[in-house]
């Protein structure tokens, strides 16, 4: 049996999507919300299945992966999360890249040799890769307009993993998987199916919201940032971080969103000028991880929330 393990971002889908391209198969696909990274639990895999592993950290999954590799299970690994020692392993692949500039999707379209480029420039985009995404595109000769389009597409997709739990999605991320699969082209996709434009009026709606709210804390290392226990809120969370790291590159974000049990989710966004600290700073507290441009925290308590503000602003100072 075949198992796609991948995240439910804007990366993970279009990477899968660049491999399933290549090779098409049937599999069971397993993901979840864009936080919900310790997938390889929950799949039952033996000898003679095959799985294919995107951008989740191996580090999350060190446990659950030993338990497959050992089991018989053949397993070819792309991400460029913090991956702690790699295991070598007869029936392990791994394609790790944990370099700033670097997301999923660009280490899978190496892979393939640039067949299905502008689905890699399309996540690229969705992972707040900008310049990298720009110099990727640069052999599809696009257009400034067709650039922003696959901008907004990969930025729509990466919004709609973000949330608590599915219930906060337009789409389970397996879902919008199966509506992206039948387009080789994502031009194609933007024309045609309509939940582009669906996740685009969410996402504009979304973000008017959250520009309405200040910052709870600003000083020169770095903004913070509180929203409330809404969907629209959850939904936007990253999001809203990658665009404030857009507009002010020389300052860390923290974007935190209550979760209704005492608890905020927060994501980080390192300063672009430099892209890195955030996957640090997160792993200081015990739900932290991600990369070095962008991480974040499942649970913090309210009761660490100054000590998070403080270590935030010393961090990037």
């Amino acid at each position: 049996m075949y198992f796609d393990i991948f995240n439910g971002d804007a990366d993970g889908i279009c990477a899968l999507h660049q491999l399933r391209l290549a090779k098409p198969i049937e599999s069971q696909l397993v993901t979840g919300v864009k936080r919900d990274i310790n997938l390889l639990a929950k799949v039952d895999a033996g000898k003679s299945d095959i799985l294919t592993v995107l951008d989740i950290s191996l580090d999350k999954n060190r446990k659950a992966l030993l338990e497959l590799l050992e089991a018989g299970a053949q397993i070819s690994y792309f991400d460029h999360h913090f991956a702690g020692d790699i295991p070598e392993h007869r029936n392990l692949k791994a394609t790790i890249d944990t370099q700033s500039n670097i997301c999923t999707s660009l280490l899978v379209n190496d892979a393939l040799q640039g067949k299905f480029l502008s689905w890699a420039v399309t996540a690229a985009f969705g992972d707040n890769l900008f310049e990298s995404a720009t110099n990727a595109a640069t052999p599809l000769n696009l257009t400034s307009d067709q650039l922003e389009q696959l901008k907004k597409l990969g930025t729509c997709i990466n919004y709609n993993g973000y949330g608590t739990s599915l219930d906060d999605l337009f789409f389970h991320p397996a879902e919008l998987y199966k509506k992206i699969k039948p387009y080789a082209n994502p031009f194609d996709f933007i024309e045609m199916d309509d939940a582009f434009k669906l996740l685009s009026a969410g996402y504009e709606e979304d973000m008017l919201k959250a520009a309405s709210i200040g910052s709870t804390s600003n000083q020169k290392s770095g903004s913070v940032y509180i929203l409330p226990d809404e969907k629209w809120a959850r939904r936007v969370s990253g999001i809203y971080g990658n665009d404030l790291a857009q507009n002010n590159p020389d300052k860390a974000h923290a974007i935190l969103t209550h979760k209704g049990d005492k608890t905020y989710q927060v994501s980080i966004r390192a300063p672009l000028k430099t892209k890195t600290g955030a996957d640090t700073l997160c792993r200081q507290f015990e739900t932290g991880g991600g990369r070095q441009a962008a991480a974040g925290i499942n649970e913090l308590p309210f009761s660490e929330l100054d000590t998070f503000i403080k270590l935030f602003h010393q961090h990037f100072s």
